[in-house]
């Protein structure tokens, strides 16, 4: 991929042509025309208010719930690092975290202050960002059910706070705008006793590992539950657990998850994605929706 732009100067880290299949959950996809790491959200509001308004924008998290194509991802890739990844109780219920903080650190610290509501966000592997972005959720609950307001920058470098109000929130969809990273979020959650807390927290993990298969070079739950129906149901119903395209495959412990056995690219995962689709509407008459974001272009 050229990596002939002219980009602004930067306090963090900008790299060409970076390879991002070591930052995702699939370990398969191509490189980042440019990768930037802001060194906090004025670097990132300044790099982004002086970028060509032509140059597509990604924000990129844990890389959890991801499929970069073989091709890569054109533009600038953002990903926010440790300067992004704090979260603090500001009093008895509420949280400020960093867009680039992760569930079990948002848990844990909600844990270690009594606030209980966010057990959640410990079973749900990505940051901050990602759960504002897709409303994030798990075990009965969502970001929407916690979020009171984040701060995002916007792609003309723009920072603004908007409250949970004007994210239009749906299942596993927001209106945040294209382009928008969210650069923090305020949380609130209930008084609660960091002893039962950590149980439920314990409750959820176990939970996890006994259904999921989370050693596995997998992406999350592949596609979203349609209304009234469970998408692994009607994957394994329509015969597809084990399917596999090369080395990708759905999981033979939870249908609602792909795999990469080792070698499987971007191409095999989602055309097996694809094909599970194919399979499930041909059975049920349903067509799932992707939940994993696939980004970038083809090979």
């Amino acid at each position: 991929m050229s990596v002939a732009l002219a980009l602004p100067e930067v306090a963090g880290r900008l790299t060409p042509d970076a390879p991002l299949a070591p930052l995702v959950w699939f370990k398969a996809g191509g490189a980042a025309q440019w990768l930037f790491e802001p060194k906090d959200a004025d670097d990132l509001s300044r790099f982004l208010s002086r970028l060509d308004p032509a140059v597509p924008v990604m924000a990129l998290g844990l890389g959890s719930n991801l499929i970069v194509r073989d091709g890569g991802v054109p533009g600038v890739v953002v990903r926010l690092g440790k300067p992004f990844a704090r979260v603090e109780a500001i009093d008895a219920t509420t949280l400020v975290c960093g867009g680039g903080a992760s569930g079990i650190l948002v848990s844990s610290t909600a844990r270690d202050a009594g606030i209980a509501g966010v057990e959640f966000l410990r079973s749900i592997p990505g940051t901050v960002g990602g759960f504002v972005r897709m409303n994030g959720g798990a075990y009965g609950s969502e970001t929407a059910d916690i979020l009171v307001e984040c701060e995002v920058v916007l792609r003309s470098g723009e920072r603004r706070v908007l409250k949970v109000a004007e994210l239009g929130y749906t299942y596993r969809h927001s209106d945040l705008p294209e382009g928008a990273v969210v650069v923090s979020a305020t949380l609130r959650g209930r008084p609660g006793e960091p002893a039962a807390i950590q149980a439920e927290m314990d409750r959820i993990a176990a939970s996890r590992e006994a259904s999921q298969p989370l050693r596995s070079k997998t992406g999350g739950s592949t596609f979203k539950n349609p209304p009234g129906e469970k998408a692994w149901a009607l994957v394994d119903s329509a015969g597809c657990r084990g399917l596999r395209i090369g080395d990708a495959q759905v999981s033979e412990k939870h249908t609602n998850f792909l795999i990469n056995l080792g070698g499987a690219t971007s191409a095999d995962i989602e055309a097996l994605g694809e094909e599970v689709r194919a399979r499930v509407k041909a059975k049920s008459g349903v067509a799932l929706e992707w939940e994993i974001q696939r980004v970038g272009v083809a090979k």
